[in-house]
Protein backbone atom coordinates (compact mmCIF):
# COMPACT_ATOMS: atom_id res chain seq x y z
CA UNK A 1 0.00 0.00 0.00
CA UNK A 2 3.04 2.44 -0.12
CA UNK A 3 3.71 2.45 3.64
CA UNK A 4 6.88 4.59 4.29
CA UNK A 5 7.14 4.39 7.35
CA UNK A 6 10.21 2.90 9.41
CA UNK A 7 8.84 -0.59 11.27
CA UNK A 8 11.88 -1.59 13.10
CA UNK A 9 11.52 1.64 15.21
CA UNK A 10 8.56 0.94 17.62
CA UNK A 11 6.57 3.65 18.58
CA UNK A 12 7.32 3.87 22.59
CA UNK A 13 10.57 5.37 21.56
CA UNK A 14 9.05 7.64 18.60
CA UNK A 15 6.36 9.91 21.19
CA UNK A 16 6.94 12.06 22.98
CA UNK A 17 5.74 10.92 26.33
CA UNK A 18 7.57 7.96 27.73
CA UNK A 19 5.32 4.74 26.87
CA UNK A 20 5.50 1.61 29.04
CA UNK A 21 8.83 -0.37 28.48
CA UNK A 22 7.14 -3.27 28.36
CA UNK A 23 7.04 -5.47 25.01
CA UNK A 24 3.56 -4.93 24.98
CA UNK A 25 3.60 -1.64 23.77
CA UNK A 26 5.96 -2.20 20.92
CA UNK A 27 3.87 -0.78 18.79
CA UNK A 28 4.41 -0.15 15.00
CA UNK A 29 3.11 2.70 13.27
CA UNK A 30 1.27 0.96 10.99
CA UNK A 31 -0.31 -0.96 13.57
CA UNK A 32 -1.08 2.51 15.20
CA UNK A 33 -2.91 3.74 12.18
CA UNK A 34 -4.79 0.89 11.54
CA UNK A 35 -6.19 1.17 15.39
CA UNK A 36 -7.23 4.51 15.49
CA UNK A 37 -9.00 4.33 12.12
CA UNK A 38 -10.95 1.55 13.67
CA UNK A 39 -11.34 3.41 16.63
CA UNK A 40 -12.50 6.67 14.42
CA UNK A 41 -15.00 4.34 12.39
CA UNK A 42 -16.92 2.86 15.08
CA UNK A 43 -19.01 5.87 14.99
CA UNK A 44 -19.38 5.58 11.25
CA UNK A 45 -20.52 2.02 12.03
CA UNK A 46 -22.72 2.97 14.40
CA UNK A 47 -24.51 5.01 11.98
CA UNK A 48 -24.31 3.43 8.56
CA UNK A 49 -24.77 0.38 9.74
CA UNK A 50 -28.53 1.08 10.62
CA UNK A 51 -29.46 2.30 7.61
CA UNK A 52 -30.56 -0.47 5.77
CA UNK A 53 -32.98 -1.41 9.28
CA UNK A 54 -34.41 2.71 9.84
CA UNK A 55 -37.39 0.73 7.78
CA UNK A 56 -37.85 -2.15 9.67
CA UNK A 57 -37.46 -0.20 13.01
CA UNK A 58 -40.06 2.43 11.93
CA UNK A 59 -42.47 -0.46 11.11
CA UNK A 60 -41.54 -2.03 14.57
CA UNK A 61 -41.65 0.71 16.54
CA UNK A 62 -45.03 1.89 15.25
CA UNK A 63 -43.85 5.31 13.91
CA UNK A 64 -46.29 7.60 11.75
CA UNK A 65 -43.81 9.95 9.79
CA UNK A 66 -41.65 8.65 7.69
CA UNK A 67 -38.50 11.32 7.96
CA UNK A 68 -38.98 10.71 12.54
CA UNK A 69 -36.40 7.45 11.38
CA UNK A 70 -34.00 10.27 10.41
CA UNK A 71 -33.49 10.69 14.28
CA UNK A 72 -31.84 7.67 15.10
CA UNK A 73 -28.92 8.67 13.10
CA UNK A 74 -29.43 12.19 13.34
CA UNK A 75 -29.57 12.31 17.60
CA UNK A 76 -26.56 10.25 17.64
CA UNK A 77 -24.87 12.55 15.26
CA UNK A 78 -25.39 15.35 17.14
CA UNK A 79 -24.63 13.75 20.99
CA UNK A 80 -21.48 12.62 19.02
CA UNK A 81 -20.04 16.28 19.15
CA UNK A 82 -21.78 17.62 22.45
CA UNK A 83 -19.57 14.12 24.20
CA UNK A 84 -16.79 15.22 22.03
CA UNK A 85 -16.53 18.49 24.73
CA UNK A 86 -14.88 17.09 27.76
CA UNK A 87 -12.92 14.50 26.86
CA UNK A 88 -9.82 16.10 24.76
CA UNK A 89 -9.68 17.85 28.79
CA UNK A 90 -9.30 14.68 30.53
CA UNK A 91 -6.78 13.31 28.28
CA UNK A 92 -4.72 16.36 28.81
CA UNK A 93 -4.83 15.63 32.48
CA UNK A 94 -4.68 11.93 32.41
CA UNK A 95 -3.40 11.00 29.49
CA UNK A 96 -4.78 9.41 26.66
CA UNK A 97 -5.31 5.42 26.82
CA UNK A 98 -7.33 5.91 30.10
CA UNK A 99 -10.06 8.30 28.37
CA UNK A 100 -10.16 6.50 25.02
CA UNK A 101 -10.44 2.97 27.21
CA UNK A 102 -13.51 4.64 28.98
CA UNK A 103 -15.23 5.87 26.09
CA UNK A 104 -15.17 2.33 24.10
CA UNK A 105 -16.78 1.12 27.63
CA UNK A 106 -19.88 3.44 27.04
CA UNK A 107 -20.18 2.63 23.22
CA UNK A 108 -20.26 -1.03 24.45
CA UNK A 109 -22.13 -0.84 27.30
CA UNK A 110 -25.04 1.44 25.65
CA UNK A 111 -24.77 -0.02 22.56
CA UNK A 112 -26.18 -3.49 23.95
CA UNK A 113 -28.63 -1.06 26.02
CA UNK A 114 -30.21 -0.23 22.59
CA UNK A 115 -30.60 -3.93 21.76
CA UNK A 116 -33.32 -4.58 24.44
CA UNK A 117 -35.21 -1.13 24.26
CA UNK A 118 -39.21 -1.90 22.76
CA UNK A 119 -39.90 2.01 22.59
CA UNK A 120 -38.68 4.86 19.91
CA UNK A 121 -38.31 7.50 22.54
CA UNK A 122 -35.98 4.84 24.64
CA UNK A 123 -33.92 4.06 21.99
CA UNK A 124 -33.38 7.47 21.04
CA UNK A 125 -31.91 8.20 24.56
CA UNK A 126 -29.58 5.14 24.55
CA UNK A 127 -28.74 6.55 20.91
CA UNK A 128 -27.81 9.75 22.44
CA UNK A 129 -26.45 8.09 25.73
CA UNK A 130 -23.88 6.28 23.80
CA UNK A 131 -23.17 8.69 21.52
CA UNK A 132 -22.52 11.16 24.37
CA UNK A 133 -20.30 8.32 26.33
CA UNK A 134 -18.23 7.92 22.63
CA UNK A 135 -17.59 11.19 21.91
CA UNK A 136 -13.76 10.90 22.45
CA UNK A 137 -13.61 8.46 19.98
CA UNK A 138 -13.39 11.06 16.81
CA UNK A 139 -11.07 13.92 19.55
CA UNK A 140 -8.37 11.20 20.99
CA UNK A 141 -7.10 9.35 17.82
CA UNK A 142 -6.53 12.97 16.35
CA UNK A 143 -4.29 13.89 19.60
CA UNK A 144 -2.39 10.87 19.45
CA UNK A 145 -1.30 11.86 16.38
CA UNK A 146 -0.78 15.33 17.21
CA UNK A 147 1.53 14.20 19.75
CA UNK A 148 3.53 12.91 17.39
CA UNK A 149 3.59 14.82 13.65
CA UNK A 150 3.60 18.30 12.37
CA UNK A 151 1.90 20.42 9.46
CA UNK A 152 2.08 18.05 6.33
CA UNK A 153 3.02 14.78 7.84
CA UNK A 154 0.30 15.12 10.17
CA UNK A 155 -2.10 15.73 7.16
CA UNK A 156 -0.59 12.77 5.20
CA UNK A 157 -1.10 10.03 8.57
CA UNK A 158 -4.72 11.79 8.89
CA UNK A 159 -5.61 10.86 5.09
CA UNK A 160 -4.49 7.47 6.06
CA UNK A 161 -6.55 7.30 8.78
CA UNK A 162 -9.62 8.15 7.01
CA UNK A 163 -9.00 6.04 3.96
CA UNK A 164 -9.06 3.21 6.30
CA UNK A 165 -11.96 4.87 8.60
CA UNK A 166 -14.10 4.90 5.30
CA UNK A 167 -14.30 1.25 5.02
CA UNK A 168 -16.34 0.84 7.34
CA UNK A 169 -19.13 3.08 5.43
CA UNK A 170 -18.67 0.73 2.76
CA UNK A 171 -18.68 -2.22 4.55
CA UNK A 172 -21.07 -1.18 7.24
CA UNK A 173 -24.65 -0.83 5.04
CA UNK A 174 -23.98 -4.35 3.64
CA UNK A 175 -23.18 -5.57 6.94
CA UNK A 176 -26.24 -4.45 8.55
CA UNK A 177 -28.76 -5.67 5.23
CA UNK A 178 -26.67 -8.94 5.77
CA UNK A 179 -27.45 -8.83 9.38
CA UNK A 180 -31.38 -7.99 8.89
CA UNK A 181 -31.50 -11.17 5.76
CA UNK A 182 -30.85 -13.56 9.47
CA UNK A 183 -31.99 -11.30 12.07
CA UNK A 184 -33.63 -8.57 13.47
CA UNK A 185 -32.53 -4.72 14.17
CA UNK A 186 -31.59 -5.74 17.63
CA UNK A 187 -29.06 -7.75 16.49
CA UNK A 188 -26.91 -4.97 14.27
CA UNK A 189 -26.26 -3.23 17.94
CA UNK A 190 -25.25 -6.67 19.23
CA UNK A 191 -22.52 -6.81 16.58
CA UNK A 192 -21.67 -3.26 16.97
CA UNK A 193 -21.18 -4.23 20.75
CA UNK A 194 -19.11 -7.19 20.02
CA UNK A 195 -16.66 -5.48 17.36
CA UNK A 196 -16.47 -2.67 20.02
CA UNK A 197 -15.52 -5.11 22.76
CA UNK A 198 -13.06 -6.57 20.43
CA UNK A 199 -10.98 -3.16 19.65
CA UNK A 200 -11.09 -2.25 23.27
CA UNK A 201 -8.95 -5.27 23.81
CA UNK A 202 -6.71 -4.65 21.75
CA UNK A 203 -6.31 -0.76 22.60
CA UNK A 204 -5.75 -2.01 26.16
CA UNK A 205 -3.06 -4.24 25.30
CA UNK A 206 -1.26 -2.44 22.66
CA UNK A 207 -1.41 1.30 22.79
CA UNK A 208 0.87 3.00 24.50
CA UNK A 209 0.27 7.04 26.29
CA UNK A 210 1.46 9.57 24.09
CA UNK A 211 1.27 12.53 26.27
CA UNK A 212 4.24 14.23 27.16
CA UNK A 213 3.99 14.90 31.22
CA UNK A 214 5.03 18.71 31.19
CA UNK A 215 2.15 18.79 28.86
CA UNK A 216 -0.54 17.90 31.26
CA UNK A 217 -3.12 20.48 32.15
CA UNK A 218 -5.13 20.61 35.43
CA UNK A 219 -8.61 19.28 34.99
CA UNK A 220 -9.78 22.97 35.90
CA UNK A 221 -12.85 24.90 34.87
CA UNK A 222 -10.74 28.01 34.17
CA UNK A 223 -7.59 26.00 32.34
CA UNK A 224 -10.70 24.46 30.32
CA UNK A 225 -11.98 28.00 29.24
CA UNK A 226 -8.81 29.13 28.80
CA UNK A 227 -7.88 26.47 26.13
CA UNK A 228 -11.66 26.53 25.02
CA UNK A 229 -10.99 30.33 24.55
CA UNK A 230 -7.49 29.98 23.18
CA UNK A 231 -9.09 27.62 20.35
CA UNK A 232 -12.18 30.19 19.36
CA UNK A 233 -9.36 32.99 19.46
CA UNK A 234 -7.02 31.82 16.87
CA UNK A 235 -7.51 32.75 13.76
CA UNK A 236 -5.48 30.38 11.60
CA UNK A 237 -7.57 27.84 13.32
CA UNK A 238 -11.15 28.47 13.67
CA UNK A 239 -11.86 29.44 9.98
CA UNK A 240 -10.83 25.87 9.08
CA UNK A 241 -13.01 24.18 11.67
CA UNK A 242 -16.08 26.04 10.73
CA UNK A 243 -15.27 25.49 6.72
CA UNK A 244 -14.86 21.79 7.63
CA UNK A 245 -18.55 21.76 9.78
CA UNK A 246 -20.47 22.94 6.43
CA UNK A 247 -18.73 20.56 4.18
CA UNK A 248 -19.37 17.41 7.00
CA UNK A 249 -22.78 18.88 7.16
CA UNK A 250 -23.46 18.09 3.85
CA UNK A 251 -22.25 14.89 4.21
CA UNK A 252 -24.69 14.34 7.22
CA UNK A 253 -27.16 15.23 5.35
CA UNK A 254 -26.90 13.15 2.73
CA UNK A 255 -26.15 10.11 4.85
CA UNK A 256 -29.50 10.55 7.11
CA UNK A 257 -31.79 11.13 3.88
CA UNK A 258 -29.66 8.43 1.64
CA UNK A 259 -31.83 5.37 2.18
CA UNK A 260 -35.18 7.18 1.01
CA UNK A 261 -33.57 9.37 -1.90
CA UNK A 262 -31.73 6.19 -3.26
CA UNK A 263 -33.48 3.44 -2.15
CA UNK A 264 -37.04 4.55 -2.49
CA UNK A 265 -37.61 7.65 -4.25
CA UNK A 266 -34.38 6.82 -7.29
CA UNK A 267 -35.42 3.08 -6.89
CA UNK A 268 -32.15 1.38 -5.89
CA UNK A 269 -34.36 -0.95 -3.64
CA UNK A 270 -31.57 -3.71 -2.44
CA UNK A 271 -28.88 -2.27 -4.06
CA UNK A 272 -28.71 0.82 -1.73
CA UNK A 273 -25.66 -1.11 0.19
CA UNK A 274 -24.16 -1.24 -2.92
CA UNK A 275 -24.53 2.20 -4.44
CA UNK A 276 -23.84 3.27 -1.02
CA UNK A 277 -21.11 1.34 -0.33
CA UNK A 278 -19.40 2.27 -4.11
CA UNK A 279 -19.49 5.92 -3.08
CA UNK A 280 -17.55 5.13 -0.08
CA UNK A 281 -15.06 3.32 -1.19
CA UNK A 282 -14.32 6.64 -3.87
CA UNK A 283 -14.50 8.65 -1.15
CA UNK A 284 -11.70 6.07 0.69
CA UNK A 285 -9.59 6.48 -2.69
CA UNK A 286 -9.51 10.08 -2.13
CA UNK A 287 -8.05 10.13 1.05
CA UNK A 288 -5.45 7.63 0.12
CA UNK A 289 -4.51 9.75 -2.85
CA UNK A 290 -4.54 12.44 -0.25
CA UNK A 291 -2.30 11.31 1.93
CA UNK A 292 -0.12 10.40 -1.57
CA UNK A 293 0.52 14.31 -2.50
CA UNK A 294 -0.24 16.53 0.54
CA UNK A 295 3.51 16.62 1.75
CA UNK A 296 4.91 17.17 -2.08
CA UNK A 297 1.75 20.15 -2.46
CA UNK A 298 1.25 21.07 0.93
CA UNK A 299 -2.57 20.79 3.15
CA UNK A 300 -3.59 24.15 1.99
CA UNK A 301 -2.91 23.59 -1.71
CA UNK A 302 -4.64 20.57 -1.47
CA UNK A 303 -7.47 21.67 0.73
CA UNK A 304 -8.08 25.36 -1.18
CA UNK A 305 -8.30 23.66 -4.42
CA UNK A 306 -10.65 20.87 -3.53
CA UNK A 307 -12.79 23.99 -1.49
CA UNK A 308 -12.78 25.56 -5.12
CA UNK A 309 -14.01 22.29 -7.08
CA UNK A 310 -16.75 21.59 -4.24
CA UNK A 311 -18.46 24.51 -5.21
CA UNK A 312 -18.19 23.70 -9.33
CA UNK A 313 -19.58 20.30 -8.54
CA UNK A 314 -22.14 21.47 -5.92
CA UNK A 315 -23.20 24.01 -8.63
CA UNK A 316 -23.47 21.25 -11.19
CA UNK A 317 -25.59 18.93 -8.52
CA UNK A 318 -28.07 22.00 -8.45
CA UNK A 319 -28.42 22.14 -12.48
CA UNK A 320 -29.05 18.32 -12.06
CA UNK A 321 -31.31 18.11 -9.39
CA UNK A 322 -33.80 20.40 -11.20
CA UNK A 323 -34.24 17.94 -14.59
CA UNK A 324 -37.31 17.19 -15.00
CA UNK A 325 -36.88 13.27 -14.11
CA UNK A 326 -33.31 12.99 -12.88
CA UNK A 327 -32.47 9.38 -12.97
CA UNK A 328 -29.72 7.23 -9.80
CA UNK A 329 -27.05 7.33 -12.43
CA UNK A 330 -27.46 11.38 -12.74
CA UNK A 331 -26.92 11.75 -9.31
CA UNK A 332 -24.61 9.28 -7.94
CA UNK A 333 -21.08 10.29 -10.48
CA UNK A 334 -21.76 14.01 -9.09
CA UNK A 335 -22.47 12.93 -5.48
CA UNK A 336 -19.56 10.63 -5.20
CA UNK A 337 -17.37 14.01 -6.69
CA UNK A 338 -18.78 15.82 -3.85
CA UNK A 339 -18.49 12.94 -1.41
CA UNK A 340 -14.47 12.64 -2.75
CA UNK A 341 -13.64 16.37 -2.81
CA UNK A 342 -14.93 16.17 0.70
CA UNK A 343 -12.19 13.22 1.84
CA UNK A 344 -9.62 15.97 0.71
CA UNK A 345 -11.42 18.67 2.83
CA UNK A 346 -11.63 17.26 5.84
CA UNK A 347 -8.43 15.84 6.45
CA UNK A 348 -6.48 18.77 5.30
CA UNK A 349 -8.74 20.80 7.04
CA UNK A 350 -8.66 19.31 10.33
CA UNK A 351 -4.67 19.31 10.01
CA UNK A 352 -3.92 22.83 9.43
CA UNK A 353 -6.97 23.60 12.55
CA UNK A 354 -4.86 21.89 15.06
CA UNK A 355 -1.37 23.02 13.84
CA UNK A 356 -1.05 25.73 16.80
CA UNK A 357 -1.65 23.51 19.49
CA UNK A 358 0.95 21.41 20.31
CA UNK A 359 0.59 21.97 24.27
CA UNK A 360 -3.34 21.55 24.40
CA UNK A 361 -3.95 19.33 21.62
CA UNK A 362 -6.14 17.36 23.47
CA UNK A 363 -8.43 20.55 24.59
CA UNK A 364 -8.35 21.69 21.17
CA UNK A 365 -9.12 18.92 19.41
CA UNK A 366 -12.12 18.26 21.83
CA UNK A 367 -12.97 21.90 21.04
CA UNK A 368 -12.67 21.45 17.11
CA UNK A 369 -14.82 18.23 17.24
CA UNK A 370 -17.22 19.90 19.10
CA UNK A 371 -18.02 22.53 17.15
CA UNK A 372 -17.56 20.61 13.79
CA UNK A 373 -19.78 17.62 14.42
CA UNK A 374 -22.52 19.87 16.78
CA UNK A 375 -22.92 21.99 14.05
CA UNK A 376 -22.92 19.47 11.29
CA UNK A 377 -25.00 17.38 12.78
CA UNK A 378 -27.74 20.08 13.31
CA UNK A 379 -26.80 21.19 9.30
CA UNK A 380 -27.15 17.65 8.63
CA UNK A 381 -30.52 17.22 10.21
CA UNK A 382 -32.49 20.14 8.47
CA UNK A 383 -30.93 19.01 5.13
CA UNK A 384 -32.41 15.51 5.71
CA UNK A 385 -35.73 17.16 7.38
CA UNK A 386 -36.26 19.07 4.72
CA UNK A 387 -36.27 15.60 2.31
CA UNK A 388 -39.19 16.70 -0.36
CA UNK A 389 -38.86 13.03 -2.34
CA UNK A 390 -36.19 14.80 -4.44
CA UNK A 391 -32.22 15.82 -4.35
CA UNK A 392 -33.38 19.59 -4.61
CA UNK A 393 -32.69 20.14 -0.53
CA UNK A 394 -29.38 18.01 -0.80
CA UNK A 395 -28.20 20.22 -3.77
CA UNK A 396 -28.56 23.24 -2.78
CA UNK A 397 -26.94 22.64 0.37
CA UNK A 398 -23.54 21.33 -1.02
CA UNK A 399 -23.45 24.81 -3.09
CA UNK A 400 -24.03 27.12 -0.31
CA UNK A 401 -21.55 24.98 1.97
CA UNK A 402 -18.60 24.87 -0.12
CA UNK A 403 -19.24 28.77 -0.68
CA UNK A 404 -19.25 29.28 3.01
CA UNK A 405 -16.28 26.99 3.57
CA UNK A 406 -14.84 28.95 0.90
CA UNK A 407 -15.41 32.31 2.59
CA UNK A 408 -14.37 31.21 5.67
CA UNK A 409 -10.94 30.09 4.53
CA UNK A 410 -10.29 33.39 3.43
CA UNK A 411 -10.69 34.48 7.28
CA UNK A 412 -8.36 32.50 8.26
CA UNK A 413 -5.75 33.04 5.14
CA UNK A 414 -6.37 36.51 5.55
CA UNK A 415 -7.28 36.57 2.05
CA UNK A 416 -4.39 34.67 0.41
CA UNK A 417 -5.26 31.12 -0.79
CA UNK A 418 -2.54 28.29 -1.37
CA UNK A 419 0.35 29.33 0.84
CA UNK A 420 2.85 26.74 1.36
CA UNK A 421 4.01 26.79 5.17
CA UNK A 422 7.11 24.66 6.30
CA UNK A 423 7.27 23.37 9.93
CA UNK A 424 10.24 22.05 11.62
CA UNK A 425 11.13 18.33 12.20
CA UNK A 426 9.83 16.71 14.93
CA UNK A 427 12.51 15.31 17.46
CA UNK A 428 12.14 11.91 18.55
CA UNK A 429 11.93 12.21 22.87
Amino acid sequence: MGWRFAPAAPICTQMHAPASTSSAFRLGMRELVVMLALTQALQALAIDAMLPALGQISADLHLTDPNQRQLIVGLFLVGAGVGSLLPGALADRYGRRPVLLGCLASYVVFGLACAIVSDFRALLAMRMLQALGSGGLAVLPVAIIRDKFEGDRMARLQSLMSMIFMVVPMLAPTLGQAVLVFAGWRWIFGLMAVLALMLTTWIALRLPETLHPEFRQAVRVTVIADNLLTTLRTRASIGYVFGAALVQGTLFGYVQCSEQLIAEHFGAGTRFPLVFGGMALCMATANFTNSRIVERFGARRVGHTATLAYIVVGALQVGLAHLPHQTLWEFVPVMTANMCLIGFIGANFSSIALQPFARIAGSASSVQAFIRVVLASLLGALIGQAYDNSARPLAFALLLAGIGSLALVLYSERGTLFRRLHYPARVPA
